[in-house]
């Protein structure tokens, strides 16, 4: 059940705190509690108001002195100051010293105090709301819902299980469609910053003479159509975690600046000369090998060092035999439940044929098929009839071009090594060939 909204009128004005009490108690959903004293309002913060209206001419205490320790005692209660002075001064000093507003006792007091305290419950609302998203958010990112039991996977949640525990910084690879976002989020979500912002770029999607305003925000003014300040993506995930995707792709150029910001943990907008400190978890994403951009001249040694932290690398979906059927699985049910089409099973001949494919498009792929599948399907009953692939990679791909017999062989065994995990004897068994017969295939490579 929600918490009430409840409000201390603090007022040594019996007739004006009446007049108040009537006016806030209009809203059913409004507990009211009057006190005549600042000492009696602060000896009662333990109800935990939600907020307080506030005289500023007590006889006991005086209300800017009041206001002091309700913040003292609870950071971020927000208090209305009351008062009969009409003193610019008097306001803005209060106004700074964390008032929430300054409303001068004329006839515009009540409709002024209405809108304040109603401005107040929706920000809490949102604040609530905010927080149960998070939490549902930080369920659904549960290692434990990482689906999958194959031996790739779980050795990537025992990287995470590791990683959540400092703020080192995480590297993901594995191929286009591998799931590394999901990974990200999952980090984020389990560990203590959960509460604050996770925000992801696409480094691949943002024009290089863009990335520096995207990341670092820039001052109004400071360069053509800059008509506002706007923070960066460094900022707005201060506390939080920034995943930067596809990181391989950065310009070699930004690649310095992102170095000093990493070392000095603090960033400069665009057209300012003031640094400003972040506190940011960094996770970094490529489906291209770090290394090799370094031995070509792409990427800075000193940048891929710093970045490596803890590796996780994504296994492909080819290589996570069973899981296939897991995740098919799942994807099924969400689809249906979401478009409310009731249970759709899955035929045998269907899983079948989805444990001989190679899913080069992996997780992401998959996803694809099966909705599509759900779509297609007479009676909510896959067949493998409803299930199309549209991939021409894989031992259909090999038929596309004209190659010799030799050629077509090897390139049947080495989809079975990738298949089943370079596993020759088990190969060799599958194709009803010679474990020398692979051996010499590889040996020729």
């Amino acid at each position: 059940m929600a918490q009430p909204f409840k409000i201390f009128i603090v007022e040594d004005d019996d007739w004006y705190g009446e007049v108040l009490e009537y006016l806030l108690k209009l809203n059913p959903e409004y507990e009211v509690i009057r006190f005549s004293s600042g000492k009696d309002c602060l000896a009662n913060l333990h109800q935990n108001p939600s907020v307080v209206t506030l005289d500023y001419s007590l006889q006991d205490m005086n209300g800017a002195m009041v206001m002091s320790k309700i913040h003292e005692a609870a950071p971020g209660l927000p208090v209305v100051m009351i008062s009969a002075q009409e003193d610019v001064s008097t306001a803005v000093n209060l106004l700074r010293e964390g008032a929430y507003d300054y409303i001068v006792k004329d006839e515009d007091a009540k409709d002024r105090l209405w809108n304040a305290v109603k401005n107040i419950r929706e920000k809490a609302d949102l604040k609530t709301e905010l927080e149960v998203l998070r939490t549902e958010i930080g369920t659904k990112y549960d290692f434990a819902n990482l689906i999958g039991t194959s031996p790739p996977i779980k050795k990537v949640k025992q990287l995470m299980e590791k990683a959540v525990q400092t703020k080192i910084t995480v590297s993901i690879t594995g191929e286009t469609g591998t799931g590394k976002e999901v990974v990200a989020k999952g980090l984020h979500y389990n560990s203590d910053r959960r509460k604050k912002s996770f925000i992801a770029v696409n480094v691949a999607a943002i024009p290089s003479e863009l990335i520096e305003s995207e990341l670092f925000g820039y001052e109004k003014g400071a360069f053509t159509g800059a008509d506002s300040t706007r923070l960066g993506k460094f900022e707005e995930a201060d506390g939080g975690t920034l995943f930067l995707d596809e990181i391989g792709e950065m310009d070699p150029a930004m690649q310095s600046k992102l170095l000093r910001v990493l070392q000095e943990k603090e960033v400069t907008r665009i057209g300012s000369s003031k640094t400003r400190k972040v506190d940011v978890r960094l996770v970094v994403a490529t489906h291209k090998t770090l290394a090799d951009e370094v031995e070509k001249g792409n990427f800075r040694e000193d940048l891929y060092y710093r970045l490596l932290g803890l590796p996780i690398e994504l296994p492909p979906l080819r290589n996570r035999g069973n899981d296939i059927l897991m995740l098919a699985r799942h994807f099924v049910d969400s689809f249906a439940q979401e478009n409310k089409l009731g249970k759709v099973e899955i035929s045998e001949e269907a899983r079948e044929k989805l444990l001989k494919y190679t899913f080069p498009g992996n997780v992401r792929e998959l996803k694809a098929l099966m909705e599509l599948a759900c779509v297609m399907c007479n009676g909510n009953h896959i067949q493998d009839s409803d299930i199309t692939f549209t991939s021409t990679r894989g031992i259909s791909g090999l038929l596309i071009e004209e190659q010799s017999l030799k050629e077509y062989t090897n390139g049947i065994i080495k989809h079975y090594l990738e298949k089943y995990n370079n596993n020759v004897l088990l190969v060799a068994k599958k194709l009803d060939i010679g474990k020398s017969t692979i051996y010499r295939m590889l040996k020729d490579e």
